[in-house]
């Protein structure tokens, strides 16, 4: 859920613009059905802007938890002193997670990941078109001192803004072994795609779909599909 309001005001930071929305997913994905709220803010001012999201699943089948399951928190600050589509940029990704099995409660990090680097946007006059790209030095506490990540990010209005097509894709390094048991192997890459489509019903009010597809990513081993049903509210 993550990126896609901050990438798609950011080129816009001069205006000194903030919004904020509250999402809930239900992930029908074979392995997933369970709820998952998401909460965006960006704020710009003189000098950039800042953008956080916060993802947290619910209830996840086989967890055995009642309540939150997952939390997950990013934090990004663009930099620029200069009237140019260039701009700094600097990230914080980290999380945790917990499981119920034989009786005890257990629980699970998400390595903490500083990123730093840059990013290039593009933008029609209307900003009803807008893509940008990032490239990106990544160190994932405990496993990569020196890894990288690329990520493209689009927003495209249609229809007056009635319809509105989003996303980001990233490609990332990181160590990690992933699948069970004689399906288990070592990798080094992943890749990670959110496209959303919102049916704008007013200002405030959206529902649609988001489809996450992914390559070696928590765990999985190989491609994996997990579409949503969401609504969206913009405060």
């Amino acid at each position: 859920m993550k990126k896609l309001l901050f990438l798609g005001l950011i080129t816009m930071a001069s205006l000194a613009l903030k919004a904020q929305n509250v999402q809930l997913h239900y992930d029908m994905g074979d392995t997933r059905k369970f709820l998952t709220s998401t909460v965006e803010s960006f704020k710009t001012d003189k000098h950039g802007s800042t953008f956080y999201f916060i993802d947290m699943d619910y209830g996840k089948d086989g967890s055995g938890v009642q309540g939150p399951q997952l939390a997950y928190f990013e934090i990004a600050r663009g930099i620029k002193f200069w009237n140019s589509p260039f701009e700094l940029h600097v990230e914080y990704n980290g999380g945790f997670g917990q499981y119920k099995a034989n009786q005890a409660n257990n629980a699970y990090q998400i390595n903490d990941a500083w990123l730093f680097g840059g990013n290039y946007t593009w933008n029609t006059a209307d900003f009803s078109k807008v893509f940008t790209l990032q490239a990106m030095y990544k160190n994932i506490r405990g496993k990569n001192d020196m890894s990288f990540q690329l990520t493209g990010v689009w927003t495209v209005q249609l229809f007056k803004n009635k319809l509105t097509f989003s996303g980001f894709a990233d490609f990332w390094r990181e160590d990690n072994i992933v699948g069970v048991g004689a399906n288990t192997k070592a990798t080094n890459y992943v890749f990670l795609t959110e496209p959303q489509l919102w049916i704008n019903f007013t200002k405030q009010f959206s529902v649609g779909s988001e489809v996450e597809m992914s390559s070696n990513f928590a765990g999985h081993n190989g491609f994996m599909v997990n579409p949503t049903i969401a609504c969206k509210w913009n405060l």
